[in-house]
């Protein structure tokens, strides 16, 4: 599915980089009571467990990850009361300093905003079926905490 076109779920799981700028402005304009916008972008860093990494890569299991992303963001805006949540996640390669995830709350107030774009990212991780691979220089290790 292409960049800024979110359709009827306001998740996407997809290959290719995100615009942010476009994401959030295509999320954003539908919403004139917005009085806050926050986002969390997710990218590549090149350390890891004192290891050096030289890229990653994401899997998922598709249509299970797409319905619990489709949960949490339906949660998401029932718990904290607000407007809207997109999430993107990138799967496949991914080289460092690149884009993974972004996630956007948007809501009448900033604190709600706040709360939502974090409870996301913290639940993300511990609920939907998508794992990291690191590939470093001594090898591959599939990672299964949650920093």
């Amino acid at each position: 599915m292409p960049s800024g076109n979110w359709g009827l779920f306001m998740i996407r799981i997809q290959t290719e980089d995100f615009n942010i700028d476009t994401e959030v402005k295509t999320l954003r304009k539908k919403y004139r009571n917005a009085g806050g916008v926050v986002i969390f972008l997710g990218t590549a860093r090149d350390i890891s467990r004192g290891k050096s990494i030289k890229n990653l890569f994401f899997e998922h299991y598709p249509g299970m990850a797409e319905k619990q992303l489709n949960t949490l963001r339906e949660e998401a805006i029932s718990k904290f009361n607000v407007l809207d949540i997109g999430i993107i996640h990138r799967i496949g390669r991914i080289d460092i300093a690149e884009n993974i995830v972004l996630i956007i709350s948007v809501s009448q107030n900033r604190k709600e905003a706040f709360l939502a774009c974090q409870w996301c990212i913290d639940e993300l991780k511990k609920i939907v079926p998508i794992w990291k691979k690191e590939v470093t220089v001594d090898g591959e290790i599939w990672v299964e905490d949650h920093p």
